[in-house]
């Protein structure tokens, strides 16, 4: 009885949140239709228990990986949900990309990656003031370089590898990323709405990714579930005396 008031009660937050919403039927994907309830006015209403199943998968999901020290990046770009991704994941320490994909960045990843580090060298030689002892025409140089490359990269400023695993908000959007990370064998939990394909994700959360309520609380509850869960190295580990 407990478990299916647990249920009612879960299903009741995403319902309140609007998650249940879908796109109008000329918009519905043929794959997306097997998680649709009914259609209400010639909107989907999406069928919750099916997507809190899917949270709940992605949620295992993403706790494993997090255990097994696995790297996650976060893709979302869409303006009613960017700012919420970068500073929830600015929180946990987790790679994000919240304004634009960066073509090739899997498969250039190194490359990309010294834009990053040149960023980094920038941001550090300007706290520690060593800008100071440059002219000016130069300060301002270093300042719009600075500004460009922290537009681009600067959730990605302690990305230490190549990431194991993505979180993707809108397929649709970050189709980029999504082939990208099909090319490189990269699992993806994706959020998704009636208008994609569910079929190209590893682990799709079918659900209303254009509202902020509704996107921002499936967001929270996959990538809390990764944060609560990343292994954490112990100081205190007992070093093997070799013989």
């Amino acid at each position: 009885m407990k478990e299916k008031k647990d249920t009612t009660a879960a299903i009741e937050r995403l319902f309140n949140a609007g998650v249940h919403l879908g796109h109008k039927k000329n918009r519905l994907h043929p794959k997306a239709r097997k998680y649709i309830y009914k259609m209400v006015n010639g909107t989907a209403i999406i069928d919750l228990t099916i997507t809190l199943a899917q949270i709940e998968a992605a949620q295992a999901f993403m706790k494993e990986q997090a255990k097994a020290g696995k790297y996650l990046l976060v893709v979302a770009t869409k303006k009613t949900v960017s700012q919420f991704v970068d500073e929830l994941c600015k929180e946990h320490g987790i790679p994000s990309i919240t304004v634009k994909w960066m073509p090739g960045l899997l498969t250039n990843f190194e490359t990309l990656m010294k834009n990053v580090k040149k960023m980094n060298e920038l941001e550090e030689s300007k706290t520690k003031g060593e800008w100071d002892k440059f002219v000016k025409h130069e300060r301002t140089k270093f300042s719009k370089e600075l500004y460009r490359l922290n537009k681009l990269y600067s959730g990605l400023s302690k990305m230490e590898k190549r990431p194991e695993v993505m979180f993707i908000v809108d397929v649709k959007k970050e189709k980029n990323a999504l082939n990208e990370a099909q090319k490189n064998n990269i699992p993806v939990v994706a959020l998704l709405d009636t208008n994609a394909n569910p079929d190209t994700v590893t682990y799709p959360v079918v659900g209303n990714d254009d509202s902020a309520n509704a996107a921002q609380i499936v967001i929270k509850d996959i990538i809390t579930a990764y944060a609560t869960s990343k292994a954490v190295p112990t100081s205190d580990a007992v070093t093997p005396k070799s013989k």
